[in-house]
């Protein structure tokens, strides 16, 4: 008789939490970090992973002995996750979501310390999980990721065959964005009106825009429904309840007169409106996809999350633009932009949150966002997002999915969103884009040069993120006309910034200089003994000029987020232009006097963020806050302290170019998210 083998007990490491851990590596959940665990029958660990170059929300992993399942409650573990993390970890890295295993039963659990800890049907994946914030809020942001997808697919193939395979009337890749442009347009209008406001005039016939604007009409009746729809949009192109009005009274509608329709062959437009109109139905989050819960039965662009539709814009327009001319410098990379907003944003609800909700002496919001060289004002997209989650939480849960619906933020899209470009081309883009995201009235208007437009108006906004022009112009001995032109425009501009200087003694061309909360003085420069005297108009970086311009725009009390290049922050030859923000250091006391804003954080950036752009130029972002006025005397600044500046570095931005990409497939980290986190918490 054979004799039985004594039982081997394997440790519940390697039988239980070993196999569930190569699951989640296999689903780029790959970095692992193991727990010390007391108890001799159980094992732990957390993980997580990266998407897009930022690092996930950790996930706790907690293998139970046999007869310990009673633990796998959402309470005990949100509670073991605590205790078994080291004291040591950044509170942002505690585990947001758990697992609990015991070889036979799985269990997933939300235990974010921002909410009650609950069981849910199962993790979010790699994909999801950065949204599942935004996933629990909005019952169908899960499918709006989804169209997501679906959407930049089609927008790129749909590119490549205008350029490639059914060539039509369009000479470069930029022509075919502005014609998507044109298209989206109509699907805005034809979404957001009634159809008694849908009628327009063809030869003898009047037709229906939600007619002759589907897939359908477009196959049967081709050339002829192609001419039709072009009659559409030259129709509703300058409708009013597209045209805007600037605070100095002018007019804007999205297209002029001479801008029409130029796409001509049917087969394109068939492709267009099949991937912008047939989305399928809207599914709800909490359901399966093999058997969804409908929540409508025809999906629009108008079902789509207002932040996923602004990226979906975004990206489709970085991956595409051709920066021929210089236009590149407006397409900042989204991980600059989230990073700048999400800092203006903590600060704003931490430090005046009432500025969000309140209202001037005629009703209007009182909050003001600018971008005075907005490209396509994706500063912009990305404020409207952070506005709907800051007023979910100042209005409270109850209206925490509908706060896109709430009549505050419907007129804040209307009222409170500012932008000015000297790129037609590019207003255009912005213009259509804040349409699709229901803000077809948002103040954003072409002006020969924002620096001097008085269709913005000194003391105006609260917020200003910015990614202005900037470096000189080189001339050649040839250029001479060239050379003279481009001075005696720029003197023209230069004279305006100097309003905070008086004439010295008399003196032609030398100056006292007295700060002012709506005066500009960097059409000058002091010397070595003090006297401003004008600059020459082939030696001020256009940044300077930025910086003192949108100190000028902002209310007192008012922030700047603006990417600078790094010679103004460290240059000694620019000293004189960091006096004038923050004033003259005081040996004595340490406090720096005279200066017109408090630099709150300097965060420098890798030397290939603009690479897309064409340009290896250092940057940095530059984070002021204009001082306060003079109760007394609203024209003279307060005395206020400078405090301890936050610095970072960023080497990395979670991307690396590629065949003129972004492409974030490659691990590599975005550290602006984890410099964001240190600020916020305050290291």
């Amino acid at each position: 008789m054979a004799k039985t083998a004594d039982k081997i007990e394997i440790p519940l490491q390697e039988s239980v939490l070993e196999p569930y851990l190569k699951k989640l590596k296999a689903q780029q959940f790959d970095r692992i970090e193991p727990l010390e665990v007391s108890e001799p029958d159980q094992a732990a660990a957390i993980a997580w992973g990266s998407h897009q170059g930022i690092a996930t929300p950790r996930i706790f992993v907690w293998a139970l002995g046999p007869g310990q399942w009673d633990k796998a409650n959402a309470n005990e573990v949100q509670a073991a996750s605590w205790d078994l993390t080291p004291p040591d970890t950044p509170e942002d890295q505690y585990p947001q979501f758990g697992v609990v295993i015991d070889g036979e039963h799985t269990s997933f659990f939300d235990i974010s310390a921002s909410s009650l800890p609950e069981e849910i049907d199962r993790l979010p994946t790699i994909q999801e999980i950065n949204e599942y914030k935004r996933i629990k809020a909005d019952p169908t942001y899960k499918w709006s990721l989804r169209m997501y997808d679906r959407l930049m697919r089609g927008f790129d193939a749909f590119h490549e065959q205008v350029y490639q395979n059914v060539k039509d009337r369009v000479s470069s890749k930029n022509d075919i964005i502005l014609e998507v442009a044109k298209i989206l347009y109509l699907e805005s209008f034809r979404l957001n009106h009634d159809p008694s406001a849908l009628e327009f005039p063809y030869k003898n016939q009047t037709l229906q825009l939600d007619q002759v604007f589907t897939v359908s009409y477009v196959q049967e009746h081709q050339d002829e429904a192609v001419k039709q729809i072009q009659a559409a949009f030259d129709h509703f192109k300058s409708h009013p309840d597209y045209v805007v009005t600037t605070d100095a009274g002018d007019a804007h509608a999205i297209f002029d007169e001479q801008t029409h329709l130029l796409l001509a062959r049917p087969q394109n437009y068939e492709t267009l409106l099949d991937l912008i109109q047939n989305l399928g139905p809207v599914t709800h989050n909490s359901h399966r996809a093999d058997k969804p819960k409908i929540v409508d039965a025809k999906g629009t662009l108008s079902h789509i999350a207002g932040d996923v539709l602004g990226r979906v814009f975004d990206v489709f327009l970085r991956g595409n633009f051709e920066s021929k001319g210089g236009l590149g410098v407006y397409l900042t990379p989204a991980p600059v932009k989230q990073a700048m907003l999400s800092i203006a944003f903590h600060d704003i609800k931490t430090e005046t949150p009432e500025l969000l909700s309140a209202r001037d002496a005629q009703g209007l919001p009182l909050f003001r966002f600018c971008d005075p060289a907005c490209g396509s004002y994706g500063f912009g997209v990305v404020a409207m997002g952070h506005l709907e989650r800051a007023l979910m939480e100042i209005l409270g849960k109850e209206t925490a999915p509908d706060a896109r619906r709430s009549d505050l933020f419907q007129e804040m899209c209307e009222h409170s969103f500012v932008g000015a470009d000297s790129a037609p081309t590019m207003i255009t883009l912005a213009r259509v884009n804040m349409a699709m995201l229901g803000a077809p009235k948002a103040k954003i208007f072409y002006t020969e040069d924002s620096l001097v437009s008085p269709q913005l108006q000194p003391c105006s906004f609260d917020l200003i993120c910015t990614n202005p022009p900037f470096g000189t112009p080189k001339f050649s001995k040839s250029q001479v006309k060239a050379k003279k032109a481009y001075e005696e425009a720029k003197e023209r501009i230069l004279a305006e910034f100097r309003s905070d200087l008086q004439e010295r003694d008399g003196k032609r061309e030398a100056y006292d200089y007295e700060p002012s909360v709506s005066g500009r003085a960097m059409g000058a420069k002091p010397d070595s003994k003090g006297v401003w005297k004008p600059v020459k108009p082939t030696s001020i970086d256009p940044a300077v000029l930025f910086i003192d311009r949108c100190l000028q725009l902002l209310k007192p009390g008012g922030r700047l987020l603006i990417v600078v290049p790094d010679g103004v922050l460290c240059n000694s030859g620019d000293r004189y232009v960091r006096e004038y923000i923050m004033g003259k250091k005081d040996e004595t006391t340490g406090q720096f006097h005279g200066g017109k804003a408090i630099v709150k954080a300097v965060i420098s950036l890798p030397s290939d963020t603009f690479k897309l752009s064409g340009t290896g130029a250092k940057t940095s972002i530059l984070y002021l806050q204009k001082r306060k006025a003079r109760q007394d005397d609203p024209e003279t600044f307060q005395d206020e302290p400078q405090g301890s500046v936050f610095m970072a570095v960023a080497d990395t931005l979670g991307y690396v170019v590629k065949n003129n990409v972004e492409d974030y497939s490659t691990g590599v980290s975005n550290d602006l998210a984890a410099i964001v986190g240190a600020y916020v918490r305050g290291e």
